[in-house]
């Protein structure tokens, strides 16, 4: 094991080869996740579909993707933390990834191979996601711990710039050069962001895997509901989450493996943890209060994280919903203040996501936060998350505008799709950013894990509402009803989605009023 360690309290060496990964890495991702579905709308993988239902299903195969990148940290975290520790488990799914990049890029007309090519990205990405943050942090130690929070910063520095050039360059390699190109580029990329992560494995400090915790999330769960002679009411609602949780694969033939395995997935969580929150305080004989304590505060946050999930569902359909919408609109060429020698394609307003974020950050630190303090009103964690899924509803309101007036036949400009995705990246910042603070503070040391991946994991359901829609737009009686609203279907689901964020906003506001907030920061 190395134990590199800087004297001096001066930056870990490794670091740079940690930094260099990631810029890499999130080029590749961001490259090939926002080429994805205006390639295949025109591709000939869905050339055996109508014309008219390629657009849908591409988002179905979309967002069925996402589920993945944000479902498999639960396996990454689980093979670093109980058998091949941080390094090991980072670079050999970074090695699963490039050969997904490798297959998007040869089987771009196969259907099992292009697919094939999702499914290991999704397994790389998603299982690596969760552990290169974490190892960041391990390279410092107490003498040099005060730089970790430049070094994060880096890291979420070089995360938007990745995503702002990938959005901005990967659609003009698709459209000049052809997907083998644009798909392999975004692999190259990976490629040598492994390079760079396995140059510097003599330097890295690797914290070895930990022993499974008698007193973990999971095993305090465990004890509340199985207890011998301590059973109750608790106890069956558990059992009654397990069989419904199987009981839910029989939803495969009619909504699909993802999202019955999802669904059986959230009814095992809520059920379960409505049953041992029941009967924890039975368990005080073989846990500690501490370990008691953390499960309730994990159980707190997540009514919390499954509120948040409808901003999930409306913030990745900017690089699904909204490209199809722009690709019904005008790029204003002939406007004076439009870069036409760079801004070519719809898909590359997706740019304008990082490049906010790395503005409206400080804004918000410097201008807006203390502004609102000068009126009495606290931007606290919470009331900035339910504030920005509110503010994700009104940017959708805004795009159904733009989608009805793109129904009604008018040419419609391109630079109207601005205020929508200014709007929706000001509330990713409220409830992205916050949250992992909101979830760091709230959780207990010791389950401070356990609170990550499931909030990587409430990504994955946001985007299981999306495709729950999707599959209800194919019934024939729901189609009808919007039929009868007057309304295209496209302008239709905006004006939905929107409702459902402000639900979502108005719930998330009561809940909070009566969360009680912790402070779990360690001491200095």
């Amino acid at each position: 094991m190395s134990t590199t360690i800087e004297a001096n309290g001066r930056l870990p060496r490794q670091i740079p080869y940690i930094i260099g990964n990631e810029a890499c890495e999130r080029f590749s991702f961001y490259g090939m996740r926002n080429i994805l579905v205006p390639f295949l709308v025109s591709s000939i993988l869905l050339a055996y579909l109508p014309e008219a239902d390629r657009g849908g299903h591409a988002k179905d195969i979309f967002h069925t993707f996402v589920i993945g990148v944000y479902f498999f940290p639960l396996l990454g975290g689980w093979l670093s933390d109980r058998f091949f520790g941080k390094y090991n488990t980072v670079l050999w799914l970074s090695l699963v990834y490039c050969a997904g990049h490798a297959c998007l890029a040869v089987f771009e007309e196969n259907r099992t191979g292009f697919y094939t090519g999702l499914f290991l990205i999704a397994l790389g990405s998603g299982g690596i996601k969760p552990l290169v943050s974490a190892f960041v942090g391990d390279q410092f130690d107490q003498s040099n711990k005060h730089l970790a929070k430049v070094v994060y910063d880096a890291f979420y520095w070089t995360i938007n710039f990745g995503s702002f050039f990938a959005s901005l360059l990967m659609p003009l390699f698709l459209r000049n050069y052809g997907p083998s190109i644009a798909f392999g580029i975004p692999g190259i990329l990976m490629f040598i962001a492994t390079v760079i992560f396995w140059m510097g494995r003599r330097k890295y400090v690797n914290v070895p895997p930990s022993p499974a915790d008698p007193h973990g999330f999971m095993a305090v769960l465990r004890t509340a509901l199985t207890l011998p002679g301590q059973r109750g009411a608790g106890s069956v609602v558990g059992a009654m989450g397990v069989v419904l949780a199987i009981a839910s694969l029989a939803l495969i033939p009619l909504l699909g493996v993802v999202e019955a395995i999802l669904i059986g997935l959230a009814v095992l969580i809520a059920l379960v943890s409505i049953g041992a929150s029941m009967q924890l305080d039975r368990v005080g004989s073989l846990h500690p209060p501490a370990a008691i304590e953390g499960v309730r505060a994990v159980l707190r946050i997540l009514i919390v994280f499954a509120l948040v999930t409808p901003f999930w569902s409306l913030f990745d359909q900017k690089a699904s919903t909204w490209v199809l919408q722009g690709a019904t609109m005008q790029v204003p060429h002939d406007a004076w203040w439009w870069p036409s020698w760079l801004v070519k394609e719809a898909a590359q307003m997706q740019a304008l996501n990082p490049i906010l974020v790395m503005l409206l950050i400080p804004f918000n630190n410097v201008v807006l936060y203390p502004l609102l303090r000068r009126f009495g009103i606290e931007p606290t964690a919470l009331r900035r998350m339910g504030f920005g899924v509110a503010v994700s509803g009104l940017a959708w309101i805004v795009a159904g505008i733009i989608q009805l007036w793109i129904d009604g036949g008018d040419p419609v400009s391109l630079a109207w799709q601005i205020l929508p995705y200014a709007l929706l990246t000001f509330g990713e910042v409220l409830v992205s950013a916050t949250g992992l603070e909101f979830a760091y503070s709230q959780a207990p040391k010791q389950m401070k894990g356990t609170i990550m991946s499931f909030w990587l994991l409430s990504v994955s359901y946001g985007n299981l509402w999306v495709l729950l829609t999707n599959a209800a737009v194919r019934n024939d009686a729901v189609t009808a009803h919007i039929a009868s609203t007057g309304l295209s279907e496209p302008a239709f689901l905006m004006f939905f989605f929107a409702l459902f964020a402000f639900v979502a906003a108005l719930v998330f506001a009561l809940y909070a009023r009566r969360y009680p907030m912790q402070d779990n920061y360690r001491a200095a």
